[in-house]
């Protein structure tokens, strides 16, 4: 998916735990009207996941995963049909590819495909999809054991390009891959800060970046803030910088005020 603009991914989470939403779109009826709700404002791509991957979240089944998604995804594909892109935020195979079978087009897998090593055969078997590709050091319950780093950029930078190194060789095509850095995950506030100063060095990788910051612990801990509801102005702040910086993509838990933002860094730029 190639834009002119920072693309804005609304994050849908079909979860009762999930750290900032959880349980405000948990039910069929209230994750298709926040859908609805996203695409009148203009989301770029609706991120529906069925599994919280918050620091020290406890994964839920195979089973209990596919029924919070596989039925919004099928909805949606119906009511997102003009300009609006579906993903599915899951680190199973099974689950992308009933994902992939109800209409999303993006997989985006937080273990860049470490988690199940049948992933990057189905991504390679589907070359229509992207495959969103993250820096993760393990599942949630036990990821911030892993923050550990000498030099978290060149680190995270390193353990990117060896999953590319690795899918590529696996038959995922270049074309097909998006990077993440990984905010919040197996990082602490600092690492955070340092991976978003030197953005720019990810750029060098010659991947598009989607960059998921929104709302997340590190802002409030600079800001003070500990109900994540509180952090939005300071996730707005982020998706303007990383606007500038060129970066693919931002996956957000509004969509109104980082479409205006970017649209800001756009009208400057002419």
């Amino acid at each position: 998916m190639k834009s002119e603009r920072t693309l804005v991914m609304g994050i849908l989470n079909v979860t009762p735990d999930s750290f900032a939403d959880g349980g405000r779109h948990f039910d069929f009826e209230s994750a298709i009207n926040r859908a609805k709700e996203m695409i009148s404002e203009g989301v770029d791509i609706i991120d529906v996941g069925g599994e919280s991957t918050r620091p020290g979240a406890d994964r839920v089944t195979e089973e209990i995963e596919r029924d919070r998604v596989i039925p919004v995804i099928t909805e949606l594909a119906e009511l997102a049909k003009d300009g609006v892109t579906l993903s599915i935020d899951t680190t199973r195979a099974s689950i992308a590819q009933a994902a992939i079978g109800a209409g999303a087009t993006i997989v985006n897998d937080v273990s860049g495909g470490l988690a199940d090593p049948k992933m990057a055969a189905l991504i390679a078997s589907n070359p229509a999809i992207q495959y969103v590709v993250m820096h993760w050091r393990g599942h949630s319950k036990d990821m911030q054991k892993a923050a550990e780093y000498k030099n978290v950029v060149s680190e995270v930078k390193d353990e990117l390009d060896d999953r590319v190194v690795a899918l590529t060789k696996s038959g995922v095509l270049p074309e097909q891959i998006v990077l993440d850095p990984g905010i919040g995950f197996a990082k602490s506030s600092a690492h955070n800060w340092e991976l978003l100063k030197n953005i720019d060095r990810l750029n060098l990788l010659g991947f598009p970046i989607l960059v998921g910051a929104s709302r997340k612990r590190f802002l409030g801990d600079l800001l003070s803030a500990q109900v994540a509801d509180d952090r939005e102005s300071a996730s707005i702040a982020i998706t303007t910088y990383l606007a500038k910086a060129g970066i693919w993509g931002v996956r957000t838990h509004s969509v109104k005020p980082h479409r205006d933002a970017i649209a800001v860094v756009e009208e400057m730029r002419k």
